[in-house]
């Protein structure tokens, strides 16, 4: 992170800002109108809601350092000839979890992170239904914020709880990757013993292995840059860590496409993963 910015001054104003964004999209989320529903080139849902946080986000973030561009989900992206140029960026998903704000399961959140030479450094995932709030920033810890109260949360150890007769729990998405995800399954159980799986859906499952909560969080099925990037900074600022399946630590604007790889999302970063994971 770079020094000349006042990271606990510049994490409250993001704050505030996706606090505003989920106060927008609750607007949609809770009018009694019909909700309308609309595809984009990549099949994915688009609602209302997604491009009023969007326009409040956009403006705000660009203002806040200048000469930082930001991208964001619901915008035109740049060619990967400029992005390439950039050094620090915000990366936005104003409503990371459309698909369950339609069905209105509450599971979905505002993502805000600043990349800096590939690395999220700070994030912020905030969960507009239940008014909490995650944050993190390299070298200065992460927390979670909820009734007016903040409180710094740390991934767990897992070879204790293991020791203990307690299962490995793991955080799956509700929508995606569910055959490559019982299949791991079925490895962990036969090297570790019982696993416990809860399926759920946005950038909320890598905040529970950030509070400690879960162990794991495996994706194995498509996802963009913009839903991990402001998550990970969490999780790493929780001593987790984010890697691909190669096993290296999942990296931002490196390529033409903002699809990442399949990753993992591990909570206790000091526990032999990569054997059976790569297996």
């Amino acid at each position: 992170m770079d020094k000349a910015l006042d990271t606990k001054v510049l994490v409250k104003q993001v704050i505030d800002i996706c606090t505003r964004a989920g106060e927008a999209i609750l607007e949609v989320y809770n009018s009694s109108a019909e909700l309308e529903v609309d595809t984009k080139a990549d099949d994915s849902p688009v609602t209302a809601a997604d491009l009023a946080a969007h326009r409040l986000l956009a403006p705000a973030l660009a203002a806040l350092i200048e000469g930082v561009p930001v991208l964001s989900e619901e915008q035109e992206f740049p060619p990967y000839s400029e992005r390439r140029q950039w050094k620090r960026y915000w990366i936005v998903d104003p409503l990371d979890g459309t698909k369950e704000f339609i069905r209105r399961t509450g599971e979905f959140t505002v993502n805000v992170a600043l990349i800096e030479g590939g690395e999220p450094v700070l994030g912020v995932v905030h969960v507009p239904v239940l008014d909490i709030t995650y944050g993190g920033c390299k070298n200065n810890g992460a927390f979670k914020r909820s009734a007016g109260t903040e409180q710094a949360i740390r991934v767990r150890s897992l070879a204790p709880r293991l020791e203990a007769g307690e299962p490995v729990e793991l955080v799956a998405s509700r929508s995606h990757g569910a055959g490559a995800v019982d299949r791991l399954v079925e490895c962990i159980e036969s090297e570790l013993g019982t696993v416990a799986c809860k399926n759920m859906g946005s950038s909320l499952k890598l905040c529970l292995v950030a509070e400690g909560a879960a162990d794991l969080y495996p994706r194995l099925a498509p996802t963009c840059e913009w839903d991990t990037a402001a998550a990970q900074a969490v999780v790493e600022a929780a001593g987790g860590v984010v890697v691909d399946d190669k096993f290296q630590l999942l990296r931002y604007n490196t390529k033409d496409s903002l699809l990442n790889p399949h990753f993992y999302v591990i909570g206790d970063s000091g526990f032999p993963w990569r054997e059976l994971l790569i297996k």
